[in-house]
Parts: structure tokens; sequence; C-alpha cells
């Protein structure tokens, strides 16, 4: 016995390669099963958009753009009411049934317009007011003619009264000098949009608290 083997030190001569046993892969692994593909990027999530805002296209105060597509992202004439609410100035635009509107509320009361899915830039969403009304006033059929414009060109619209003129002025960015990105349009529809924007606000019975208020008639307490 060397010294080397009383200490327990094996040296490579005295290895028996014959007995050996080298540890081989299971029958039929297969590596491409288990082989990293996509890396650690998550699935994108498009984030739901909360209730937008709704307004006039000259009440932006800014460049807008207008949904393409009219078919899907233009609702079409819709009725709405203001309800006066305490503490708040012009009151609290409704959604109301045509039929309630008509058998209550002097037509003057009622309003009538379409609401179009536009942005400002970086993609600053709201529901914006196109009129489908009065067309021969000067303010309507300007705001038509901007909420056409922009639904392909950025276009910003302002009032022209305090020149002493009842009208807008439309101004339209021509392509080489815009410098924004373009919208990157949401999925949810229109009438979901719409129906967030809305939510609480919408006049479909007769003893509806906003009804019973525009009719002076005394709201229920539950």
């Amino acid at each position: 016995m060397t010294a080397n083997t009383k200490l327990g030190i094996v040296t490579p001569d005295q290895i028996d390669e014959a007995n050996v046993s080298v540890p081989k892969p299971a029958s039929g692994f297969n590596a491409e099963k288990f082989k990293s593909k996509r890396g650690t990027a998550q699935a994108k999530v498009e984030t739901m958009l909360p209730a937008l805002p709704h307004y006039k296209i000259a009440d932006a105060k800014d460049f807008v753009m207008l949904h393409p597509d009219d078919e899907a992202y233009w609702s079409p004439e819709m009725c709405f009411v203001n309800v006066p609410i305490k503490g708040v100035k012009s009151g609290t635009l409704h959604l109301i049934d045509e039929e309630l509107a008509i058998q209550f509320l002097p037509p003057a009361r009622v309003l009538r317009f379409r609401l179009a899915l536009a942005t400002k830039p970086d993609n600053v969403f709201f529901l914006c007011h196109v009129p489908s009304q009065n067309l021969d006033n000067a303010y309507n059929a300007s705001s038509v003619k901007a909420c056409e414009i922009a639904k392909k060109k950025w276009t910003e619209v302002t009032s022209l009264k305090g020149e002493g003129i009842e009208d807008y002025k439309v101004a339209s960015l021509p392509e080489k000098e815009n410098g924004f990105s373009a919208p990157k349009w949401p999925s949810q529809t229109l009438y979901e949009l719409i129906g967030r924007a809305f939510e609480d606000r919408m006049i479909e019975t007769e003893d509806h608290p906003g009804l019973l208020r525009l009719r002076g008639k005394k709201q229920q307490i539950s």
C-alpha cells in the first residue's frame, strides 16, 4: 500500500476507467420542449379607459383628432338634458330616453347631438359633441366642418367672439408641420365608452331623480 493510499488519496493511474459509471440522459428526453423561446417579456394588456369627459371640439382648447371610423366611433343623434345640481353652475348632462323627453319636457330643454371618440395630443381621450341640429347656425356649421377635418388632421377650433364674429376659426396642421404622434385608439367600443361616461346619468324611467327635478316634482327618498 502506498503512502497516498494510506492517506486516502487516489492517483489517476489507480482509476479503473472501465468501472467508472457516467450518467446518461433519460431515454426520449427532448431539450427543445423546455427551451426558453419568449424571454421574460409579459403579454401586453390594454388598460381600459376610465369614464371620459365630454365637450364640444372648441372646448378642448387644443389640437384634436376624431376617430376616422364614423360608423363605429360616431354615434347617431342622441337625446340629452342638463339637470340642475346644487353647487354645479351649468348642471349635469344626462342621457334621456326620447319618449320620456317628449312626454314630460318642453322641446327646448332637450339637447340633440352626436358623440364621437376624440383625443388631444398624447392620447388624452374625450367624447366630442358633434352638432346634428340647426346646422345653418355658424357655430354649429363650423363645429361640424372641424370634426370632419379632424378625422384626418390635427385640428384646433377657437372662438372669434372676441373679434365680434359669431363663429369659430378652424385651423388644421399640414402634414409636414405636424409635431404630434398618431393617436393610439382604444379597442373599447364607443357604446362601452358612452356607458361608462354616463353611468348613473341615464334617464330611462319616469321616477328618475333627474327627470323629477326637471319637472319640479318631489323626489323620492329611498
